[in-house]
């Protein structure tokens, strides 16, 4: 996954901006719809990875890795219901500057809590390897 919210944050999502405003209510309805059936299945499997990581550790996972991936998860989770999901829907019914703005930079959440996961499945796999 981080690699995919790393393309949204350096590239999809700046390109909204270059749409012509009357064209990004029709392409983030669009947006909406291929986007959430590309990620969903990924998601829910990370999920479901996490949830089992955090309480059926291998052996050499230490519980507070295993537990600060899931909160990170957490976080990214509900900053795509409360923020960024918001925030596309509002794009889909009209064309809004501050709300495309705000998409960007809100992004950053899930962009560096991505990052951390990433980092934290690096360092776990690294401690079972030993």
């Amino acid at each position: 996954m981080l690699g995919v919210i790393v393309f949204v944050q350096a590239a999809h999502y700046p390109l909204l901006a270059a749409l012509p405003p009357e064209l990004l209510p029709g392409y983030e309805a669009a947006n909406i719809r291929l986007t959430a059936m590309a990620v969903a299945l990924p998601m829910l499997v990370e999920g479901a990875a996490a949830f089992h990581l955090a309480w059926r550790r291998p052996a050499g996972i230490e519980a507070w890795a295993a537990r600060a991936g899931l909160a990170l998860l957490a976080a990214i989770w509900l900053s795509t219901a409360l923020l960024q999901y918001p925030a596309h829907r509002a794009l889909a019914a009209a064309y809004d500057p501050e709300i495309l703005r705000r998409l960007i930079l809100e992004n950053w959440i899930r962009t560096i809590a991505w990052g951390l996961r990433a980092a934290l499945a690096t360092r776990m796999l690294w401690t079972c390897r030993a």
